[in-house]
Formats: structure tokens, C-alpha cells, sequence
């Protein structure tokens, strides 16, 4: 038995949480854990991440984003490895071989209602924190391909 010398009604919570989502909008945040984890049907896995909103009121909430980078479905495949991509380099750390090398650094989000259950959210985009000096994230796997794609138009120096 756990006994606790006050009245615990003395003590009103004033932060209400809720589970509603959060409305559409661009957030800081960051990775405050990780994992790798088989999926139900055993057939592949999923990179599992914890992000916490930073600042604003919406402080302190949580975002849970499943990537499965290895399954059967090439295309669900493909979109969790560019969404990796872009997380990675939204963090500063493009060449990262593991989740924990970007545990805790301050990253925006932009997140979505999902349209096909309104009762969540999904992130729809990753990119760098004004307080990272990388370069922005984009929809591109190989990013050095895009940034260095040929000669330089007449209008950059």
C-alpha cells in the first residue's frame, strides 16, 4: 500500500490534455525516442518515432509517426525511406545510420488532419529549425542531384 501525507483535492489539475488533434499547422518539435519494430503481420518492420511539439500551446503533446521501411509493398516502402531521408536531413544529420543521432534536436513539422480519420493527425512535411543550418528538406531521394542539377540559371550567381 502507498500512503501519502496530503489532500489530494487541494490540488487542481489548471493544464487539461486531450487526445483531439492538433490543428493544421507548422510546429517545432523533436525525436524524444525511437525503435525498430516488426510488424503485426511479421512480414517487415517499421521505424517508430516519438516527437514532441517544443514550444507554442501546444507544448508538451506528442506525435507518433510509423515509417516502414521494410516491407512487402515497394511503394509504402519507398514513401517511409523519403520521409526518413527528409527527417534526416531536416535534423542536419543526412548521413545518420541510426535514429538516436537525431534524438533531441529541434526540427518544424507540418502537420495534417488526417482526411481518412479526423480523429488524428499525420505529418505531411519535415524541414530544418531556424536554429539548423542545413539546407531544407525536400520530396527528393537524392538530395545532391537536386541541389547540383547542372549549370546555373542566368538569374543565380
Amino acid at each position: 500500500m502507498a500512503a501519502f501525507d496530503f489532500n489530494p483535492s487541494e490540488y487542481v489539475d489548471t493544464k487539461t490534455s486531450t487526445f483531439d488533434p492538433l490543428p493544421n499547422g507548422t510546429y517545432s518539435a523533436m525525436i524524444s525516442n525511437s525503435d525498430y519494430k516488426a510488424t503485426k503481420a511479421g512480414t517487415g518492420h517499421y521505424i517508430e518515432l516519438v516527437i514532441d511539439i517544443i514550444d507554442g500551446p501546444h507544448a508538451g503533446r506528442k506525435l507518433w509517426e510509423r515509417l516502414n521501411v521494410d516491407n512487402p509493398n515497394k511503394q509504402a516502402e519507398d514513401i517511409a525511406r523519403s520521409a526518413l531521408n527528409r527527417l534526416l536531413v531536416s535534423c542536419g544529420k543526412p548521413d545518420a545510420r541510426d535514429t538516436e543521432t537525431i534524438h533531441d534536436i529541434p526540427f518544424k513539422i507540418d502537420v495534417e488532419v488526417d482526411r481518412k480519420d479526423p480523429t488524428r493527425n499525420r505529418i505531411a512535411a519535415y524541414w530544418p529549425s531556424s536554429k539548423q543550418t542545413a539546407r531544407p528538406a525536400i520530396n527528393a531521394v537524392n538530395q545532391d542531384a537536386t541541389f547540383n542539377s547542372g549549370p546555373k540559371k542566368a538569374w543565380e550567381r
